[in-house]
């Protein structure tokens, strides 16, 4: 995919998007060791049972990562001035995310050229999981 430029970035535009497979409980055993979070509501059904989640549940982090993986798809990882997401819902394996965007502002700041753009991922069902923004310098 061609990186976006400046002049060709407009208000509004909205973000190529990303679609991610369904959760495999396999993929958050996987998570848990890379990242060192062993916490067993996400990967012990049981557990996730007793912690009132009916099931296991994933790691938010794995959502803010395809929100990242959608954002360096579009931009260089160097390009990144900020990034932040607010968690507002839970996903479960099974649940296939879609990632999704919009430019809010072109501005310059500290000798750069820059958008800020909201994101959002979503489930099948167009329940809302992680909302947030990121900056991005952009040549």
């Amino acid at each position: 995919m061609t990186k976006p430029t400046f002049d060709t970035i407009n208000v509004g535009d909205a973000l190529p998007s990303l679609a991610k497979p369904a959760i495999t409980e396999v993929q958050l055993v996987r998570y848990s060791g890379a990242s060192g979070d062993f916490n067993p509501i996400h990967t012990v059904h049981q557990a996730g049972v007793d912690s009132g989640n009916n099931g296991v549940i994933t790691h938010g982090m794995v959502i803010m990562g395809f929100v990242g993986q959608m954002i360096t798809n579009w931009v260089r990882p160097d390009q990144v001035r900020k990034f932040g997401v607010r968690f507002t819902g839970i996903s479960r394996p099974g649940d296939e995310i879609t990632v999704s965007g919009k430019v809010l502002e072109k501005y310059e700041a500290d000798g750069e050229q820059r958008v800020r753009c909201e994101v959002e991922a979503a489930d099948q069902t167009g329940h809302r999981k992680v909302k947030g923004e990121f900056v991005a310098a952009i040549e």
